[in-house]
């Protein structure tokens, strides 16, 4: 944990009047759980703050405590905002918030917080630690450094973030850092049980069916040995089933013997599709693959969103896995 760097971050934090939380678009446990307690802390300071994220947030996570006042009405951006902390993302585009920032009248100070290895370093201070199972394992070393306190609430939110992002400590995430973390986060009152039957035992009988779908397309690329299958918006309404419920199926996939990596595709109801590599090979960096889509995340798990059908957006990430294949060998 780089202290300099965290204690000039909390230091910006009691100077500033207005504060604006930013997670990532379609914000997941480790987006929202950092949220969350960052709130909890900020309404304990009695700083003035708001959330806002630019797309809704999943119902599933709004256990989590103040996820409900995570707003996505771009009216908070008329707001006078001193200091824009954007946290669990990339870049800014990532974030969905890239063009308001533009339209601002003044550039607030911006804080980056994010575990991420294709992080821009896009703020005027970046707290960004690759090595990290999740941002809210960054944020307990925050905590601890600045002597903020941890109470359940806290605890709860920040452990959310640990275990969702190691997948309930099955994927390459968990190390005995993030193992000792969510020990001691359990041991200050984070409510793993809750945490676990909210997050992996929610599935519902036509979830499952429509993973039994989705896993009968299963075809590996004979050339890039990628394993690879796709969800489409007829599939969810076939089934009676919202986008939440597919969740973890690209985790799932990580179980396969065969192949490099896994690839699982999702259309959206926007009509994009988005993209989410898994892989357990330690020969395979699917960043660098998402990176080339316009995407990112880490070595073994990465995202991107695209344009076009399933079969289009498969084509791409073929064209573009075939100029990096010929770049390495020249």
């Amino acid at each position: 944990m780089p202290e300099r760097i965290a204690k000039k971050i909390y230091q910006k934090i009691l100077e500033s009047e207005s504060i604006l939380l930013i997670p990532h678009q379609h914000p997941d446990g480790d987006a929202l759980g950092s949220v969350t307690a960052l709130m909890h802390i900020l309404q304990r300071l009695g700083k003035r703050h708001s959330a806002f994220c630019a797309t809704s947030t999943t119902e599933k996570l709004l256990f989590l405590p103040h996820a409900n006042t995570v707003t996505t009405n771009i009216d908070v951006w008329q707001n006078h905002i001193d200091l824009i902390i954007v946290l669990d993302s990339g870049d800014l585009r990532y974030a969905g918030i890239d063009e308001h920032i533009k339209a601002l009248p003044h550039r607030p100070f911006i804080i980056n917080i994010d575990h991420h290895p294709t992080n821009e370093r896009f703020g005027d201070l970046n707290l960004v630690i690759p090595e990290a199972s999740s941002t809210t394992q960054i944020l307990y070393h925050f905590f601890k450094v600045n002597a903020i306190d941890i109470d359940p609430h806290v605890a709860t939110c920040l452990l959310t973030g640990i275990i969702t992002d190691t997948g309930n400590f099955t994927n390459s995430a968990t190390t005995t850092a993030s193992l000792s973390i969510a020990g001691e986060l359990v041991k200050r009152g984070g409510d793993i049980q809750l945490i676990k039957r909210i997050i992996f035992q929610s599935k519902s009988v036509n979830a499952l069916k429509l993973w039994g779908a989705v896993l009968s397309r299963l075809e590996e690329h004979d050339t890039h040995k990628i394993v690879y299958s796709y969800i489409t918006k007829a599939d969810l309404d076939e089934h009676g089933v919202d986008d939440e419920e597919v969740e973890g199926l690209a985790n799932f996939m990580n179980n396969l013997a065969e192949g490099k990596a896994a690839l699982i595709l999702r259309e959206q109801e926007s009509g994009r599709i988005k993209g989410s590599f898994r892989t357990t090979r330690e020969d395979i960096d699917v960043s660098e693959i998402a990176k080339l889509l316009g995407g990112g995340g880490h070595k073994k798990a990465a995202g991107f969103s695209a344009e076009g059908t399933p079969e289009e957006v498969l084509a791409q990430v073929w064209a573009v896995m075939a100029k990096q294949s010929e770049a390495i060998q020249n």
